[in-house]
C-alpha cells in the first residue's frame, strides 16, 4: 500500500483573496513577519498497491479531471 499525497494551489496568477486575507489579519494580530501567503488543498490518497508509473498516472489523471481546476490550479504529486 502506498500513499499519494496532492497538493493543489491557486496559479501564481490568480488573485488568493483567502489568502490575501490571512496575510492581512496576521498582521492585526501582531505577526509582523508575514509577507504574504497563499492558501491550497491537499488531498492524501492511498493506493491498494504500488505507486508504479500506471498507479501514479492515474493519480495524475484524477487530479487533472477532479481535485483541480486547470485553468486557475496548479498541483503537485509526490509519493510518501
Amino acid at each position: 500500500m502506498a500513499r499519494v499525497v496532492v497538493d493543489v494551489m491557486l496559479k501564481p496568477e490568480i488573485l488568493d483573496t483567502q489568502g490575501q486575507a490571512v496575510a492581512e489579519a496576521s498582521a492585526r494580530l501582531g505577526f509582523g513577519g508575514v509577507g504574504g501567503v497563499r492558501q491550497g488543498k491537499r488531498f492524501e490518497i492511498e493506493l491498494a498497491g504500488d505507486a508504479d508509473d500506471k498507479a501514479l498516472a492515474e493519480v495524475r489523471q484524477l487530479a487533472e479531471t477532479l481535485l483541480a481546476n486547470p485553468v486557475i490550479e496548479d498541483y503537485t504529486l509526490r509519493v510518501e
